[in-house]
């Protein structure tokens, strides 16, 4: 049976190739240099100028289309009400695997986006920040469950952004160490009066849920655009192994570092450690809570084999 064009299935995105995508590149205020970039990469994600040219400044573009769409709409509400216009950032969410590299997005996305004359400043804050304790998830039983949803503070992460809708600020969150693989005891990041706030997570496009007061909550429901990162789970695993293999030298190399005694480990016997890890932990975590969450978001990023975006895919509307 052949389907006619009202048969076929709806889909809600506008699917790009990346030719398509490259086609929109608008030019920017003040495109970075390559020491920026080398800066701003995560380990193990071979991204160049090239890659930003092509791919994170016409995204940034089409972010200034939102936010200055979504700056009239403030403005005309506030008049059709009557009251004074209160200043909100614009929230954008970053999703996506572990080693996927949704870190390296946020990083850029907040230097070409303040680089344009209506968003000078722009905040970044990682959900890690909102993890539980590791004694926390020790008592919880929770360790092996690191990054799933119920290794979060939701709570506080949900009365974060809650208070940034709010017009509060600035605002101190907790601060999370990725060589002793903790949250910092005392340690904050104040998050002041900004034009957007990034927010990156693994988890940052769960649907609600119910919380202890009756309420159905989610750190979603304050976002105002979203981005997942995406690419296949067979070359996110070699990524996640590569890169594992290369914090040998670097972070489990510090005596302080939580992973520090897999620092002395053969190449094998790394590889076999980070794929029983990627089995166990990661892989789960992204089939069962991560990848389910990706049509939730307004922009895919797709990438290929070689961490290169192979395509663009746009939430129509």
């Amino acid at each position: 049976m052949t389907l006619t064009p009202a048969m076929a299935p709806l889909d809600p995105f506008l699917h790009l190739t990346r030719q398509q995508w490259e086609s929109l590149a608008l030019s920017t205020p003040l495109p970075l240099r390559d020491e920026e970039v080398e800066r701003l990469k995560s380990l193990g994600d071979p991204l160049d100028l090239e890659e930003v040219d092509a791919v994170y400044r016409p995204l940034s573009a089409l972010i200034q289309l939102h936010v200055e769409a979504a700056q009239r709409r403030h403005v005309r509400v506030t008049e059709f009400v009557k009251t004074r216009p209160e200043h909100t950032p614009f929230v954008i969410a970053v999703a996506g695997s572990v080693a996927v590299g949704k870190s390296s997005t946020a990083r850029l996305l907040q230097v070409l986006l303040e680089r344009w004359p209506s968003t000078p400043k722009v905040e970044l804050v990682t959900t890690d920040g909102f993890l539980l304790p590791n004694a926390a998830l020790e008592e919880h039983g929770l360790m092996q469950r690191k990054g799933f949803p119920e290794s979060y503070d939701v709570g506080a992460l949900i009365r974060f952004m809650h208070s940034i809708k709010a017009g509060i600020c600035p605002i101190d969150v907790p601060v999370y160490d990725h060589v002793t693989y903790d949250i910092v005891p005392g340690a904050v990041q104040t998050v002041d009066w900004c034009d957007i706030l990034i927010v990156e997570g693994l988890n940052v496009l769960q649907p609600a849920r119910l919380s202890a007061s009756g309420q159905l909550t989610a750190v979603s429901d304050y976002f105002d655009l979203s981005i997942y990162v995406d690419a296949d789970s067979s070359h996110i695993r070699d990524w996640y192994i590569k890169r594992f293999i290369d914090l040998q030298s670097t972070a489990f190399a510090n005596p302080l570092s939580y992973f520090s005694r897999y620092a002395d480990l053969s190449e094998t016997e790394a590889r076999e450690t980070a794929l029983r890890i990627w089995s166990t932990v990661n892989e789960p975590n992204l089939l069962d809570n991560i990848k389910p969450t990706r049509s939730r978001a307004t922009v895919i990023l797709r990438k290929g084999h070689d961490h290169r975006m192979k395509s663009v895919h746009l939430r129509k509307g």
